[in-house]
């Protein structure tokens, strides 16, 4: 199944607003950072959220970061809608369906947590991520 939610970014208080919306809806958190991916690219985002996801009792899921250093954080804009799940095929299709006349920020491959990972804006000015989850064995 294909899952589609809100991707939040922040300028160094996600770990604030993703828990404040834990305690707004409930559910289980679970955050990572830059350092634990060693995804920094400075030591100033070592302990800044690479990752979190809020998954609440009722079925909804939110999913945050924080904004690497260098990279221009405009509110309003701060948000992406995520696409993710196991089908391969159907969501490379998406990605590459949604890339055409738009801009890929970042080409669909292997991420550092194991899965395939892209980042693209499609023609229209919306950000998308496409996470294809990679069956561990």
């Amino acid at each position: 199944m294909t899952k589609l939610n809100p991707y939040l970014n922040f300028n160094g208080n996600a770990r604030e607003a993703i828990e404040f919306y834990k305690s707004v809806f409930g559910g289980k958190l679970v955050m990572n950072t830059f350092k634990e991916f060693h995804a920094s690219h400075d030591s100033s985002d070592d302990d800044k959220i690479m990752h979190s996801m809020l998954e609440t009792n009722n079925g909804m899921t939110i999913m945050a970061a924080d904004i690497p250093k260098g990279w221009n954080h405009n509110p309003g804009e701060n948000i992406s809608i995520s696409l993710s799940g196991e089908n391969d095929d159907e969501l490379t299709g998406y990605f590459n369906k949604l890339s055409v006349d738009g801009t890929i920020h970042e080409a669909l491959k292997s991420a550092p947590w194991g899965d395939k990972f892209g980042m693209l804006l499609d023609k229209f000015g919306i950000r998308w991520m496409v996470n294809i989850n990679v069956k561990k064995t």
